[in-house]
Formats: C-alpha cells, sequence, structure tokens
C-alpha cells in the first residue's frame, strides 16, 4: 500500500433531501443506510479503509457536524477531520483539502469522493478505485470515475467521452452534461458514448492545483497565504475569512468542464447516488413483487404499488394499514409524518413550505 495515497471524503452537504429523517441537525450522510446499521459516511469511510492508510483519510465537513463525524470514524487522527465555517460547494473544499494535504505529501495522489453513495459490489469498487488511482499516478490527468448507466436515468448528471468504452481503459472527457429529460437520457444508455458523473475523482494534488490556479483563481486567491496559516492556532481563523470570500462554485463546473487534463475511468460495480427516494427505494433490498419497499416493523397493504414505507419508531409495536397507493413515499418519524407523492419534483416543491417561521422546529 503506498503511502503517498490519500482520501478526501467530502461530508460537508446539509440540504434536507430526505426530511422528516433528514434534518439541518443530521443530513443525510450522517443517516444509517435504509436505518438500519453503519451510516452512509462510515461505510463510504470502510470501503476505502481497506485502499488507503487510516492516517491518510481525510474527511471534510462543516464545522457544525465535525462532532458527528468523530462518533462515526473514531478511527482517524483529529487533525484529519477539515471543519469548513460555510458550505461553498465542491471547488474551495477541494482546494482547502488539498492544501491540507500538500502540507503532509507534496508528491500526493488523492482520490475525492462524496459520503453518501450506495455501492453493490464492494470489491469490484475496490478494483476499480485502485486502478483509478494508478492512472492518476502515472499520468498528468484529471481522472474522474464515470459509472456504465444500466438505465436512462434522469437524476444523474452524464459524461460524454471521445467516442464508444472500449473494456476499462480510461477514455478522453469530451463533456459533462446536466440531468436531462427521459427521452435525452435513452439517447445517451444507447450511444455507449455517456457515462454516469459519479462526483468521485482521483488526481495528484499538484496538477489539480495547477488546473485550479488556471481555471477557478478567484477560489485560489482566497486561500493565499494558506502555507503560513494552515496547521498552525490561526487557521479556523484564516478559514473564516477565506470562506467568507470564497464564491460557492463546483469542481466540474470551475475546472472538469474546461480543462484538457479530463480522463474518465469506466466503473461497473452497482451504484446509486442517494440523492432522491427513488434512489433510496431502488437499493432498499426489500422490493415486494410489486415493487414496494417497506422499512417498519409491521406493515399490512393492499393494492400498493411502487410505495416506499419508512418508519424511525422501531420496536415500538406500531402497525402500518396501506391501502391503494401508487408511488408514494409514507416517512413516520417522532415528530413529523409526510405522505406524498414519490416524484422528486412534487416533493420538492411540497417541502419548499417548510421555509415559512412556523415550521422551524421541524427543518
Amino acid at each position: 500500500m503506498s503511502d503517498n495515497r490519500y482520501c478526501v471524503i467530502m461530508a460537508g452537504g446539509s440540504a434536507n433531501h430526505f426530511w422528516p429523517v433528514s434534518r439541518k441537525s443530521q443530513p443525510k450522510q450522517f443517516l444509517p443506510a435504509d436505518l438500519e446499521g453503519k451510516s452512509y459516511l462510515r461505510k463510504t469511510y470502510e470501503r476505502l479503509s481497506g485502499i488507503i492508510p487510516t492516517e491518510n483519510i481525510l474527511v471534510i465537513t462543516l464545522a457544525r457536524y465535525a462532532a458527528l463525524v468523530r462518533e462515526m470514524i473514531p478511527e482517524i487522527p483529529e487533525g484529519n477531520i477539515l471543519e469548513e465555517p460555510y458550505g461553498r460547494n465542491t471547488a474551495p473544499c477541494i482546494a482547502y483539502s488539498t492544501y491540507k494535504i500538500i502540507q503532509r505529501c507534496p508528491e500526493a495522489v488523492i482520490i475525492n469522493t462524496p459520503a453518501d453513495h450506495i455501492i453493490d459490489d464492494e470489491a469490484a469498487f475496490r478494483k476499480d478505485i485502485i486502478n483509478l488511482l494508478d492512472n492518476a499516478a502515472m499520468h498528468p490527468a484529471l481522472m474522474t470515475l464515470g459509472i456504465v448507466p444500466t438505465e436512462p436515468e434522469t437524476s444523474y448528471g452524464y459524461i460524454q467521452v471521445t467516442g464508444k468504452r472500449m473494456g476499462t481503459n480510461p477514455v478522453k472527457v469530451k463533456t459533462f452534461v446536466e440531468k436531462p429529460d427521459p427521452e435525452l437520457a435513452e439517447v445517451f444508455c444507447k450511444s455507449g458514448e455517456f457515462f454516469w458523473n459519479s462526483g468521485i475523482y482521483a488526481w495528484k494534488a499538484t496538477i489539480i492545483m495547477e488546473e485550479m490556479k488556471k481555471y477557478t483563481p478567484e477560489v485560489v486567491s482566497m486561500f493565499q497565504g494558506w502555507e503560513r496559516s494552515l496547521g498552525t492556532p490561526e487557521e479556523a481563523a484564516f478559514l473564516e475569512k477565506a470562506y467568507s470570500d470564497c464564491p460557492k462554485i463546483s469542481i466540474d463546473y470551475g475546472v472538469m468542464e474546461k480543462t484538457d487534463r479530463s480522463w474518465l475511468y469506466p466503473g461497473n460495480f452497482g451504484w446509486g447516488d442517494m440523492d432522491t427516494w427513488e434512489a433510496i427505494q431502488e437499493h432498499c433490498g426489500r422490493k415486494d413483487k410489486d415493487g414496494n419497499c417497506f422499512l417498519a416493523d409491521k406493515v399490512m397493504a393492499d393494492s400498493d404499488s411502487g410505495t416506499l414505507l419508512m418508519s424511525t419508531l422501531r420496536g415500538k409495536k406500531k402497525l402500518y394499514a396501506i391501502k391503494g397507493l401508487k408511488d408514494f413515499i409514507v416517512i413516520d418519524t417522532e415528530d413529523a409524518l409526510l405522505i406524498c407523492p414519490k416524484d422528486d419534483r412534487q416533493y420538492k416543491d411540497f417541502l419548499s413550505g417548510l421555509g415559512m417561521p412556523e415550521y422551524e422546529e421541524f427543518r
């Protein structure tokens, strides 16, 4: 195992994608997968700890979630939890974490990954991650892990490569594409030139900073003087100023869509981005013949299809009786009950009402 390999787990998201299970105080990356067992963050750490030395795994999160990270991953050193004062998307997150790693190991090769993915075949995932890192170590490239699409999914971004995929060889990236409509997604899948964008990247620390200086100088300039401040008692004050003035910008938009060093490594291990209720249901492992997924102690159901029922009230001998629901979500927690069509747009439109002052205690 090479000691110059580092991993940054990005666990700073605070959006309530899965309200009422997810709240501002505990976003989705800290929730147990299917509300049972280990959290998404913990599972992400364990998948990577067999590839990267524990002392080389860093988690970057918002300062208010640092205690949750320590609780869920007690193994990693205290200094490996990086605390962002504000959320500014992935480009500032990657700049900060890369500078911290350069202080330790200027020749580092880094994998950056979100904390909220579901992986079906972990052995295949680890093999692909090792190959991704090997390619990043051998070439002055910005490698992204693309997922071979299994269906015309509309909730993921896509990456187009130059020509059809050929086995597991890296392919030059042609363009990044936002979430498509169903018709376009169908075309993407049939073409053989498009992959789902996993948001997992690998590169040499020096290469990503070269490209960030070129394409996101507005971010890099906020970290001027990092050599004298990071790793010292002045780090928190330095970050407060840097993040206060830093623009919100993603690494995709800021760098990956503009650089000529963007390459894709094809991954095929059963992947899901936990960003919608549909994704939760797809990977819950409990779907019945009618496509229902019931995550509760006792359920009496009749004539339901495509419905997700989830309860956090385990062990309370509560019976859920539902009839005639099609493509609905029913989510029951201690202080809130949600019953809503599963369609992501309808769900998000409906939950925009949570912004009203009278619902503040429930956000």
